[in-house]
């Protein structure tokens, strides 16, 4: 199932405060940027964040997912957690710092 684009641009909206985020598209799916880093996918209407030391101690009790068959298991984010923008923006804030 592919993602929708309105959830993704919603997403982008909702990490604005990250830095320059952005997302390409990848077989109905995408690959979410901050900084020019890839921080997040968003596959089947979910997000799955780029799994790091301080992106799970800042979640604290956190759920993993694997986005799509033979991925590495990422952080997956509640519906309830898109729609809080600052909360959002420190995670992708803190995951860019420590992604390579």
């Amino acid at each position: 199932m592919s993602s929708k684009q309105t959830l993704v641009d919603f997403i982008l909206d909702q990490i604005s405060g990250a830095g320059s985020v952005s997302a390409k598209k990848m077989f109905g799916e995408y690959a979410l940027y901050c900084d020019g880093k890839i921080v997040a996918l968003v596959c089947n209407n979910e997000l799955f964040v780029k799994p790091t030391v301080a992106g799970k101690a800042f979640i604290g009790d956190f759920v993993e997912g694997c986005p799509y068959v033979g991925a590495k298991p990422r952080l997956l984010i509640s519906s309830e957690k898109l729609d809080d923008s600052e909360w959002l923006t420190n995670l992708i804030k803190i995951t860019a710092a420590e992604v390579q």
